[in-house]
């Protein structure tokens, strides 16, 4: 089952774009060219692929799943990408608190 909020990790990019529910995703799939390369990480770090099927999706569990470390770096890079926050001052003390802060973004 899926931890909301999450965060959705276009591959080969370092934007992540924050969802706080399945219908936030449900819209920003609409919107979105996106992939089965692409990965939604949930607020215990759990990721998971979103499939096309027909006029809707599919998310599955890939059973992996991220540590802080490995969510606070990916929030570093988005941070890096858009040269606005000191890195070494991103720092979280749970996954879900990670992917918190990018509500901040909107």
């Amino acid at each position: 089952m899926i931890s909301w909020p999450c965060i959705f990790k276009l591959d080969g990019d370092s934007e992540l774009m924050y969802l706080g529910s399945e219908d936030l995703l449900k819209t920003e799939l609409d919107d979105l060219i996106w992939d089965t390369s692409d990965r939604l990480i949930d607020s215990e770090g759990y990721c998971y692929v979103v499939k096309s099927e027909g006029d809707s999706y599919v998310i599955e569990s890939e059973d992996f799943q991220l540590s802080l470390f490995e969510v606070t770096q990916l929030i570093q890079e988005h941070e890096f990408s858009k040269a606005e926050v000191c890195l070494t001052k991103i720092q979280f003390s749970s996954i879900e608190e990670a992917i918190r802060s990018l509500s901040l973004e909107m």
